[in-house]
């Protein structure tokens, strides 16, 4: 692989030893996952990365800040290796984000479990009425004495089923809309928390519906303070939208590698599809794509990392970019492979599947699009233009 893009001025020395150590790895360890059973597989994978040292990244000591740099190099490398490992990287550190950012000090002992591979985290923010509008969500947590009590449903939670904890946003009512939301901290073992369905996908990872009925909450299960849960879910997805995008840049950094052995192969003719003036436009297309991506993800979590306390306009643009340029890299690898390309046990044909979902989660593409176009209008109406 091309690692050249790590001499960048994005990164220092500490980021290109811990690509380097992680790939090493990912190269060794991953290979001895059975993904037959993928419950099976994401607790194995969890446990792993526990075991590496690599699951500390997602989480801040109280007081720091994530490093997100750090975060998409991970995210990246993980996702070239094994999908589900950075699923399985990805879900401890979106699951207790809010925890790293605003949780308390008995709230992080459960931070100090995710990281270490000793609990698998869920976010339970999405709900059958209320995807990308988190403002719509419809799960109530009301005051009941000194606790809270929830009710209601949300549905394609990611590690659904075999979470230990999960972060839940409900609504508590402080205002309309997205003012009156507040954020939990669920154990998976509490009464009333049902996992209502397992959900099947295309690229198979562990997702369910889960139901709510009159779950009780003590007082110290609020993460920070109540009406404050829609600020706490956009902080959380502030950090982790570029990841996402590097996740899908490491899915088309796999796609054109496996493209670039495929088209050198040798054929009955001596010759290779390489030489095809076609096949090198689909090459240069693809590189690009892969470059350009990077340089978009890596600016979001560099700025991050500077300081800025919001960016929401890089991270949005990363995430859609690297996202929809993924899709379109795996898609041509796929297309180079020929009939091969689409043969179940393919690496390009699982990339097919796994790419997908990418430009949905986290904000779908086109709300991505409405957070850019805010920005650029807000700045455009600030400077008077």
């Amino acid at each position: 692989m091309d690692h050249t893009f790590l001499h960048w001025p994005f990164f220092e020395d500490r980021h290109r030893d811990l690509a380097a150590a992680l790939d090493d790895w990912a190269g060794t360890e991953l290979r001895h996952v059975d993904h037959a059973d993928t419950d099976t597989a994401c607790r194995d994978l969890v446990a792993r990365l526990g075991q590496g040292g690599w699951l500390r990244h997602t989480g801040a000591a109280e007081g720091e800040a994530l490093d997100v740099r750090s975060l998409c190099l991970i995210r990246e490398t993980l996702a070239r290796h094994d999908g589900l490992a950075d699923f399985a990287f990805a879900m401890q550190g979106l699951g207790m984000g809010a925890v790293s950012l605003f949780g308390s000090a008995s709230q992080r002992e459960w931070l100090a479990r995710t990281r270490a591979g000793r609990a698998i985290a869920g976010f339970a923010l999405t709900e059958p009425g209320a995807g990308s509008d988190v403002a719509a969500t419809a799960t109530t947590a009301r005051r009941d004495g000194g606790d809270w009590v929830l009710d209601g449903e949300k549905t394609y939670i990611s590690n659904g089923g075999i979470a230990d904890i999960y972060t839940i946003i409900a609504r508590t009512g402080e205002a309309p809309g997205a003012k009156g939301l507040s954020a939990f901290l669920l154990p998976a073992d509490t009464p009333g928390l049902e996992v209502a369905a397992r959900i099947e996908v295309m690229a198979p990872h562990p997702l369910a519906h889960l139901r709510l009925t009159g779950v009780r909450l003590p007082a110290d299960a609020l993460i920070g303070q109540a009406g404050g849960g829609f600020r706490i879910a956009m902080s959380v997805l502030d950090v982790f939208r570029a990841t996402v995008g590097a996740a899908a840049l490491g899915f088309a950094r796999r796609a054109l590698d496996e493209a670039l052995v495929r088209v050198q192969r040798p054929r009955a003719d001596g010759g290779t599809l390489a030489r095809l003036q076609m096949v090198q436009g689909h090459l240069a297309d693809m590189a690009l794509k892969v470059d350009a991506a990077a340089l978009l993800v890596y600016r979001a979590a560099w700025t991050k990392d500077r300081g800025a306390p919001r960016v929401s306009r890089e991270a949005a643009m990363a995430k859609l970019y690297a996202t929809e340029a993924a899709q379109q890299v795996v898609d041509l690898a796929v297309q180079l492979h020929g009939g091969d390309g689409v043969k179940t046990g393919e690496i390009v044909e699982s990339l097919y599947r796994e790419v997908r979902a990418l430009r949905i989660y986290e904000g779908a593409s086109d709300v991505q699009r409405v957070v850019i176009a805010r920005a650029v209008l807000e700045a455009a109406e600030g400077t008077g233009r």
